[in-house]
């Protein structure tokens, strides 16, 4: 059995795992590296994300690359998040062999459609469609030169996707993202492959809690939106209790929740804290105004939380409708809150998700599946 090498392009440092992009790229790293693939990771190295030994378990070898913060990657006409990405340095390193590479991410694109690398198997692994989540920060961000930097970077976005006729493969996070990429990219092979994670196995305690969770990395704008609509809109004449926790919430949020009496703010939780928060919350109610790509904490808080209360944008595609309970305003939503405090959540609610979840988004059968695809 001869040896199968890939090279991995990280948008990002993948560890630790603490966020949705990157999420993905490192459990595929070790479900990958459980099946025999011998990686060559390259990863953009992005302020605060550190160099980790723990990468060097799974892979052959792992390359930092700086990413180029500048006034020369923000004039480009390619888009910033993947201009400030080239490195000479990465394309001499994907020109020693002649392996697969894997491009993490529109982000990590750069040199997809470059010459020297006409003749590769090339693969994109898409997260979003790119364009519109930016023009959905565009959207929802307050500070005037975010929503700026937003709506260029979103025409930007659109006109670069264009490079993806180069890839020979793609794979894509979510059905309804699948359903858009064939209709544009018409003589390329597209393939729903849903996202790897960290669960394992179903974890949940059945019973009851006495609080509502939601979660995220609140210093993005999507999240910080959801955050306020959720206090303003929904809890302030709720009885209930609800948790916000995540990752550098802004001001206005922390303002917001200290003015609410049933509502508890809970700044960078340790991974920890927020597994034990996720597990022993009554209901985890995740919205979101952006239905593109998968949201991964809606993977975890199915394999680990009790009732899952969501709106439709949240599910996009994902299979998984059936296993979470539905709500598309603050009157649906409301109402749907007030019915499942009145609920127990049963151990045959437990076996339904086990079934479900195994048979979509087993980590070992996707990365079969991947491995099929590229090799």
């Amino acid at each position: 059995m001869f040896d199968r090498h890939v090279h991995i392009i990280s948008f990002d440092v993948p560890y630790p795992p603490n966020y949705g992009g990157v999420i993905d790229v490192f459990y595929k790293l070790k479900a990958l590296h459980e099946n025999g693939i011998k990686i060559h990771l390259h990863c953009i190295e992005y302020p605060g994300r550190n160099r980790s030994d723990e990468l060097n378990k799974y892979c052959e070898e792992v390359h930092y690359y700086p990413r180029k913060m500048g006034i020369f990657s923000a004039m480009s006409f390619k888009p910033y998040i993947v201009s400030s990405r080239r490195s000479k340095n990465l394309l001499n390193n994907l020109l020693k062999d002649n392996h697969p590479i894997i491009f993490e991410g529109l982000h990590s694109c750069y040199y997809l459609p470059h010459k020297k690398l006409r003749n590769r198997k090339k693969i994109y692994r898409e997260s979003n469609i790119e364009h519109r989540y930016y023009y959905n920060l565009f959207k929802v961000d307050r500070d005037i030169r975010h929503k700026i930097y937003f709506l260029c970077a979103s025409l930007k976005l659109r006109l670069y996707q264009k490079v993806l006729h180069h890839a020979n493969l793609m794979l894509v996070v979510s059905q309804k993202d699948t359903i858009y990429l064939k209709k544009h990219f018409k003589n390329n092979k597209v393939f729903y492959l849903p996202s790897f994670h960290p669960s394992s196995e179903v974890s949940i305690q059945p019973g009851k809690g006495d609080y509502v969770l939601y979660h995220g990395n609140i210093e993005v704008p999507e999240n910080a939106h959801a955050a306020e609509f959720l206090m303003h809109d929904i809890f302030s004449d709720l009885p209930m209790r609800l948790i916000i926790a995540g990752m550098n919430p802004p001001d206005h949020i922390k303002r917001q929740a200290e003015k609410m009496p049933n509502v508890e703010l809970i700044e960078n939780p340790e991974d920890d804290t927020m597994f034990r928060l996720i597990k022993e919350a009554h209901v985890n109610i995740l919205v979101t105004f952006q239905a593109t790509g998968l949201k991964l904490k809606l993977l975890n808080t199915l394999y680990n939380g009790r009732f899952c209360l969501v709106n439709d944008k949240m599910l996009n595609g994902t299979k998984l409708d059936e296993l979470c309970i539905i709500g598309n305003n603050v009157e649906e939503l409301k109402a749907r809150l007030n019915e499942l405090f009145n609920q127990e959540f049963k151990d045959e609610e437990v076996s339904v998700r086990e079934k479900v979840l195994q048979d979509l988004y087993s980590n070992q059968a996707n990365a079969e599946r991947l491995i099929e695809l590229v090799f």
